[in-house]
């Protein structure tokens, strides 16, 4: 296998394209009327954008990018917000029976993006203080990292 394969729903491709350029740090291999596709060798990825004239709610739980040590978790934080994202910061939180340093931000259409680090396996899922694992209120499921 070369590429895992994510397509995203879209109200705004501009905004979309603008979010996803910073997030990836690069432009996309094609954009035209209504789409957009960015391929990321590292991890492979193949990322496209399809323009909705409705997204309505969270079809999936989240997006994320496992990193290989503690010190990218901070590179990737400090380098999106001098894009101007706020991230939203767990450290040394327990989650996906895993002790993880982690931080989050969001693109235009409310899908959230995990950057993580794993720094040891845990016996528990989460510590309830922790906000990773979100609990569908429809399903009552919790879903994970």
């Amino acid at each position: 296998m070369k590429y895992v394969h994510v397509g995203v729903n879209v109200t705004n491709l501009e905004a979309s394209i603008a979010f996803y350029q910073k997030v990836f740090g690069l432009v996309p291999v094609k954009v035209k009327e209504g789409y957009a596709k960015f391929l990321l060798e590292n991890p492979g990825l193949n990322f496209t954008l399809n323009v909705r004239d409705q997204v309505e709610g969270n079809q999936v739980n989240h997006f994320g990018f496992q990193v290989e040590t503690a010190e990218e978790i901070l590179t990737h934080k400090e380098r999106l917000e001098k894009e101007g994202f706020f991230a939203r910061e767990e450290m040394d939180t327990t989650c996906c029976y895993a002790v993880q340093d982690k931080f989050w931000v969001t693109d235009p259409d409310g899908n959230e993006w995990e950057f993580f680090y794993t720094k040891a396996d845990s016996e528990v899922q989460k510590i309830e203080s922790t906000s990773c694992c979100k609990t569908s209120t429809e399903s009552k499921v919790n879903s994970c990292c």
